[in-house]
C-alpha cells in the first residue's frame, strides 16, 4: 500500500480497454477509489458531474478529445488536478497538454512505478496550493468548496455551486447570460432553468446578495 489516502478518489479516462483494466487493478491496491470512462464525453459528463481529487486522461479519447476534455473542465470551473497520458511523447506534445490545462504529461509506454510518483507528487501540490477566490468579504476555497468570513463561519458547497461561483469570482465586474453560464457550468443540463436553480441554492446558503441579478441580461458577483 502507497501513502495514498483510501479516500482519494480518481478519474480514469482511457480508451484502451487493457490499459485501463490494468491501471484499475494498480490504483485499487494502491488506495484509490477509481471511477473509469472508456470516452471523452462520459469523462466530461462525470468531471462534471462528480468531484475527484486527480484525473488521468488519455490524449486519444473517442467523443471529446483528451486535451479538449480538460479545456471544457478548465473553463466551467473543475480545477481537479489532471494528468496526461499519451502515445504522442514530443516537447510540443507536452506544451500543448499543460498549455491546455493539464499539470503533468506522461509519455507511452511508461512505467507503472513512475505514473504512481507522478500522481502523488500532483496530490501534494494540488494541497499544498488549495486556490482561494475573493467572495466580496469571504473567500472561496476551490480545493475544499467552503466559502468562509472573518467570523470563521465556513459554508459547504457543491461541486456545482462552487463551480458557478468560481466562474463569477474570476470575473467579478461581469455580467454572464443564462446561456455562458450554461455553457460554463451546467453543459449537461437541456435548460438555462438549471442556472436559476444553482443561483437559487448559492443564495439560500450565503444569503440573497452573493449573486447579483441584472434584469434583461444575466447574473453577476454581487456582495455577500
Amino acid at each position: 500500500m502507497s501513502s495514498s489516502s483510501a479516500a482519494t478518489s480518481l478519474l480514469l479516462a482511457e480508451d484502451d480497454h487493457d490499459l485501463a483494466d490494468l491501471l484499475m487493478r494498480v490504483l485499487v491496491a494502491e488506495g484509490y477509489d477509481v471511477t473509469t470512462a472508456a470516452d471523452g464525453q462520459r469523462g466530461l459528463h462525470l468531471g462534471l458531474t462528480r468531484t475527484f481529487d486527480v484525473m488521468i486522461v488519455d490524449r486519444g479519447l473517442p467523443g471529446v478529445e483528451g486535451l479538449d476534455l480538460i479545456g471544457r473542465l478548465r473553463g466551467r470551473g473543475v480545477l481537479t488536478p489532471v494528468l496526461v497520458l499519451s502515445a504522442r511523447g514530443s516537447t510540443q506534445d507536452r506544451v500543448d497538454g499543460l498549455d491546455a490545462g493539464a499539470e503533468d504529461y506522461l509519455a507511452k509506454p511508461f512505467e507503472v512505478t513512475e505514473l504512481l510518483a507522478r500522481l502523488r507528487a500532483l496530490l501534494r501540490r494540488h494541497r499544498d496550493r488549495a486556490p482561494v477566490l475573493p467572495l466580496g468579504s469571504r473567500s472561496l476555497d476551490l480545493a475544499t468548496r467552503t466559502v468562509s468570513g472573518a467570523d470563521g463561519v465556513e459554508v459547504e458547497l457543491s461541486e456545482r455551486e462552487a463551480a458557478l461561483l468560481a466562474v463569477l469570482a474570476a470575473r467579478p465586474q461581469q455580467v454572464f447570460s443564462r446561456r455562458e453560464l450554461l455553457e460554463r457550468v451546467f453543459s449537461d443540463a437541456e435548460s438555462d432553468s438549471v442556472v436559476d436553480t444553482y443561483v437559487h441554492y448559492c443564495r439560500r446558503k450565503l444569503g440573497r446578495g452573493v449573486i447579483r441579478t441584472v434584469r434583461g441580461l444575466g447574473y453577476r458577483l454581487g456582495s455577500p
